[in-house]
């Protein structure tokens, strides 16, 4: 990544900001920092905070701690990659940021359940990143909904203030991804075959770690 957009992104930044962003300097870093951040239920309507909003809120659902973890990786000169699963409707996406070690994939990803979570560094391809969340994609009422997931998306292709530090909701971006290219898990005839969990896995799936108050 360009030394000139990292500067930009620093610049953009307050002391406090960059004090927070300059200690996350690994990807475990991030996870660490993202989970003491209880989940953003938006009691108040729905949000797509930027980075600096997420902090100052000091909560986060996925969308938003994905954006604040490329932030990061973009601040210490890593790209900012985004990566979309898409579900079947009605349930909801995910969205989680990639990043690479020695060549391999692993993924940062902000949740409330003890699925979805945080992938090591071990993956050959995004495809095989995006596939180890298949199975434990599953619904309250025992769907597997996985039905696809995107190209890496880099953030770098807009500029760092509509973003990282942005005060209104980010609906813009959330389209952006929505729109991006996207690729089936598998086709329709092997998705029709697929198993329903049993209770004992629908009961350690449906486990959260921060309750709605």
């Amino acid at each position: 990544m360009s030394s000139r957009y990292v500067d930009r992104l620093r610049a953009l930044l307050s002391p406090v900001e960059r004090k927070i962003f300059g200690k996350l300097t690994t990807p475990q870093k991030i996870q660490n920092y993202l989970d003491t951040l209880p989940i953003n239920y938006e009691l108040r309507g729905e949000t797509y905070m930027s980075p600096r909003r997420m902090m100052k809120a000091k909560t986060a659902h996925c969308f938003e701690g994905a954006l604040f973890a490329a932030a990061v990786l973009a601040y210490h000169g890593q790209k900012p990659l985004l990566m979309d699963l898409r579900t079947s409707r009605p349930y909801e996406d995910h969205v989680i940021t990639l990043f690479r070690v020695n060549g391999l994939w692993g993924a940062i990803s902000k949740t409330n359940h003890a699925i979805l979570r945080y992938r090591d560094a071990v993956y050959r391809s995004p495809r095989e990143l995006a596939m180890s969340y298949f199975h434990e994609y599953v619904e309250s009422d025992g769907k597997k909904s996985l039905r696809e997931y995107s190209n890496p998306i880099d953030l770098t292709r807009y500029a760092p203030k509509r973003w990282v530090v942005a005060d209104d909701d980010l609906h813009w971006l959330v389209d952006a991804l929505d729109n991006a290219r996207h690729f089936p898990v598998a086709p329709k005839k092997n998705l029709r075959t697929l198993r329903t969990p049993s209770p004992f896995e629908l009961k350690a799936m449906n486990i959260v770690e921060w309750k709605k108050r």
